[in-house]
């Protein structure tokens, strides 16, 4: 399944600080439907996502009905993102097979 959105990074304090790109809910929504076939545990879907030039692969996080897309350093850094940025995401969600 390949979506795209845009959204705004979001920074979650805890022991450490982490940066997030919210999931729209509509894209959520598609997610949902595919959920069982993606997720190899606790309800983290695996994906590849695109932020500009940079590729990566992480899992999604489920979140109050909806998801979170964990941006590392090395997927913010070289793009000089940080919270409150809006960013337009290019993502693929694997299915288990």
């Amino acid at each position: 399944m390949e979506l795209a959105f845009t959204g705004r990074v979001i920074e979650w304090r805890g022991p450490s600080p982490y940066y997030f790109v919210p999931v729209p809910d509509e894209e959520s929504a598609d997610i949902r439907e595919v959920a069982a076939m993606a997720t190899y545990g606790w309800g983290v879907i695996p994906v590849e996502a695109r932020i500009g030039e940079v590729a990566f692969r992480t899992s999604l996080f489920p979140k109050d009905g909806g998801y979170l897309l964990p941006l590392k350093d090395a997927v913010r850094r070289p793009q000089g993102l940080s919270a409150g940025d809006d960013v337009t995401v290019e993502m693929t969600v694997h299915l288990q097979r």
